[in-house]
């Protein structure tokens, strides 16, 4: 059983809450797909009772998430749980789009924001655009992107920025040398 000490923020509770909502979905709802009953999910939001590891799967394939990300890589020191991320315990969130890799910034997904660091492969590319119900800031940290945001091209690279509210988008990383940008989405979808 999952025990939250009173000012740490709970997180895999909170997070699928979060994700749950993101979604527009209601306990009821996600309960009925999963096959539990409401008040089983809403103990586990509560982190009353830990899912088991057949439940995570089956929750994170319904959520559209890596299962991976419903797990802590390494647990934070108390005295930094919910405040610090160190870079060996990101977790892995995001797309299955071959040539990106997304990784959470922030300490969970229970903020209006969330803060993403993504690394977009050498001639990687999605040619299919994304719309989501969001608004979005990133920052080229290295590297290049091309990026189509509302039918206009852009082309992108280490110090500039960019913003994106809630327009179909996609982009592409022309170079042989991987590129890495820092997303601020709100509110937080993954």
């Amino acid at each position: 059983m999952r025990h939250s000490l009173p000012d740490q923020p709970a997180t895999l509770g909170a997070d699928l809450r979060a994700l749950r909502k993101a979604r527009g979905l209601t306990l009821s709802g996600l309960s009925g797909v999963l096959g539990r009953s409401v008040g089983w999910l809403s103990q586990v939001e509560r982190d009353k009772s830990e899912p088991s590891i057949t439940d995570l799967r089956q929750i994170a394939s319904v959520l559209e998430v890596p299962v991976s990300m419903l797990f802590r890589h390494a647990a934070a020191p108390a005295h930094e749980a919910g405040h610090i991320v160190r870079s060996d315990a990101r977790r892995p969130i995001g797309s299955k789009i071959a040539g990106l890799v997304e990784e959470l910034l922030s300490p969970d997904l229970t903020d209006d924001f969330e803060m993403v660091h993504s690394t977009f492969e050498p001639k990687s590319c999605i040619t299919t655009p994304v719309t989501r119900p969001t608004q979005e800031v990133g920052y080229m940290v290295s590297g290049q992107l091309d990026l189509w945001i509302a039918g206009a091209e852009h082309s992108v690279k280490a110090g500039d920025s960019f913003r994106i509210r809630g327009e179909a988008f996609r982009w592409s990383n022309p170079s042989s040398e991987p590129a890495v940008a820092i997303w601020v989405i709100a509110p937080p979808v993954y």
